[in-house]
């Protein structure tokens, strides 16, 4: 039995090095063009709807990239585009789409309720049910709070 030591020095020279500078500049551009295409859907739909206020831009803003991303994945493009961004492709709204897309087309071959419906929200799931508890809990600390003034 090797001691703890030994089998981090062993670890240490046997695992491939890791290219975090690389990876950090990917993520950072990928993000960035996301962000980039978002804000081109923002400025365009400003264009064809000028007497529209910023809430409903934003609206129209976030379904384009939801269906840009769940698009793009639905082709392959997206898995392959993550690949090399790693965070910079997960974290912008198109990721979320991403994370709902994929498990649903894994599990198409099951059938459209067991397959494509359980499954869509594998992923996604945990993450809407910790928004809408969080969301929950903060408007009851701020109604309690109003309460107490």
């Amino acid at each position: 039995m090797i001691s703890r030591t030994e089998y981090n020095e062993l670890n240490a020279k046997l695992a491939p090095k890791s290219k975090e500078g690389r990876t950090l500049l990917f993520a950072f551009l990928v993000g960035g063009l996301i962000c980039m295409i978002g804000q081109g859907f923002s400025d365009l739909f400003k264009l064809l709807l000028p007497k529209s206020d910023e809430k409903v831009i934003g609206q129209l803003t976030s379904t384009a990239m939801i269906f840009l991303g769940a698009l793009l994945t639905g082709f392959g493009i997206y898995d392959r585009i993550g690949k090399y961004a790693g965070g910079g492709s997960i974290i912008p709204i198109t990721g979320f789409a991403n994370s709902v897309v994929s498990p649903a087309m894994e599990y198409r071959s099951e059938g459209m309720v067991f397959g494509v419906m359980c499954k869509m929200f594998v992923i996604a799931g945990p993450i809407i049910v910790s928004g809408v508890a969080s969301s929950v809990a903060v408007g009851f600390v701020y109604r309690l709070i109003g309460a107490i003034k």
